[in-house]
């Protein structure tokens, strides 16, 4: 069986989970959604609480912050990974004080979704798009997504940019 890469990008509230979910859907296989959320709060904890609700019980959920390349690395469950959401995993690396390099922790990830066996989809934001941000973190934040945002594009075997939730394949 061959296995792709296939990224789903586009903005806030576009739909490219929902996309990627459908998508993820339609390959066979045990699921695993990878989730780099956290429930730092009670806003986002109901959030979280719904979606796993939404995705049902054809799925497992891992929920890691940081270490996504390690899961996907050690991976002989699963036939599909559904890694949501980069941009999200970015923010993560950001803030945690033991990341000091996110450029290699990418570039770590790049490599995982290749090597691995199962399908990989991974959902991530376009920031790219709007005003530039007036302050040093939110630019040093967009830029690496928008590296990171590159090179998973680049290494991806197909590429969707998702708006008003109409998937449209640009790769």
């Amino acid at each position: 069986m061959n296995t792709k890469l296939i990224f789903i990008l586009g903005g806030a509230r576009s739909g490219k989970s929902a996309y990627a979910l459908k998508l993820a859907e339609s390959i066979t296989g045990k699921r695993l959604y990878l989730a780099t959320a956290e429930a730092l709060d009670k806003e986002m904890a109901e959030r979280i609480k719904k979606h796993k609700k939404e995705r049902g019980n054809n799925w497992t959920t891992i929920e890691e912050p940081i270490n996504v390349a390690d899961v996907i690395q050690g991976n002989k469950k699963y036939d599909v990974i559904l890694l949501d959401c980069l941009t999200l995993w970015i923010s993560n690396l950001m803030h945690n004080c033991a990341i000091r390099n996110p450029q290699s922790a990418i570039s770590k990830l790049v490599s995982a979704c290749k090597k691995t066996k199962a399908n990989i989809i991974v959902v991530s934001n376009e920031v790219g798009l709007g005003i530039v941000p007036d302050n040093p973190l939110a630019r040093e934040f967009r830029d690496i997504a928008g590296i990171a945002n590159q090179k998973i594009a680049a290494a991806a075997d197909e590429v969707y940019f998702v708006a008003a939730g109409i998937g449209m394949r640009i790769k």
